[in-house]
């Protein structure tokens, strides 16, 4: 395991939700004026049903947060059911009481989309730095929508989904000729320029990309191979997932007994 990544590893999805939620928490309430990165995708929604009972039950605070998103697909509108947007409000945002004016989303309807993401990179710039990033990681190692490639793309981008992409994303609407073939996206650098970056990961259908992005070459080729040079990661995985890992035992440890 590379030296700048931490494993937790945790039986099944449900502890893996419970304790990625345990850690977003700890740095929320060590930073509640903070701005938090988000993902969307299957694999966090388990972590954001933990932070809507931790926000019902523990009086976990979001009033103060700024956000940041990933990625929006484009073209897309705010209210169709498959936009970030829209899925970050139904499955996070409205539950926890993050207004409109903490919301930053790239816009999928906006007519020149190169403009945008100049725009959404000069607002990470203003931001500070994000105190945690989410992320989950594709069956081909994409983060955010940073698709294999011959060069990592730095800053916020406008990319052209790969096909497997689209086949994988196709399960959120009725047909795969629904899925818009563009997105907007956090480049590698945007993403990490975060100060922390909580990686989630499930599923043995998952572990050799995940073991071939934290234990392989750092490439564009597995986008997500440049979390390697991140000094702070934690990465939080199911049993299937990390199957495949060399795994430091002494972290994992020391985190449960911490628990």
């Amino acid at each position: 395991m590379h030296p700048n990544v931490n494993l937790i590893v945790e039986p099944d999805y449900a502890s893996m939700s419970k304790r990625a939620a345990e850690i977003f928490a700890q740095v929320l309430r060590e930073n509640p004026n903070g701005a938090f990165g988000f993902a969307t995708g299957g694999t966090p929604e388990g972590m954001y049903k933990e932070l809507i009972s931790m926000h019902n039950n523990d009086d976990l605070d979001f009033s103060e947060i700024t956000t940041f998103n990933l990625d929006e697909y484009h073209p897309i509108a705010r209210d169709i059911s498959q936009s970030y947007y829209y899925v970050m409000q139904e499955n996070l945002f409205r539950h926890v009481g993050i207004s409109e004016e903490q919301i930053n989303i790239p816009d999928g309807t906006a007519p020149d989309p190169l403009e945008e993401c100049h725009a959404y990179e000069q607002k990470l710039w203003d931001s500070g730095g994000i105190d945690m990033q989410i992320l989950g990681i594709g069956h081909n190692g994409h983060i955010g929508f940073n698709e294999p490639s011959d060069s990592f793309a730095a800053n916020t981008n406008y990319t052209i989904l790969k096909e497997s992409t689209i086949e994988n994303n196709a399960r959120f609407f009725s047909k795969a000729e629904e899925v818009p073939r563009h997105a907007i996206t956090m480049g590698i650098r945007s993403i990490i320029m975060a100060r922390s970056i909580l990686l989630l990961c499930s599923g043995a259908a998952k572990a050799e990309i995940l073991r071939d992005a934290l234990q392989g070459p750092i490439t564009p080729l597995v986008p997500a191979s440049a979390l390697q040079l991140h000094p702070n990661v934690i990465v939080v995985a199911d049993k299937e997932a990390a199957s495949l890992l060399n795994q430091d035992t002494s972290y994992k440890e020391s985190q449960k007994n911490q628990s």
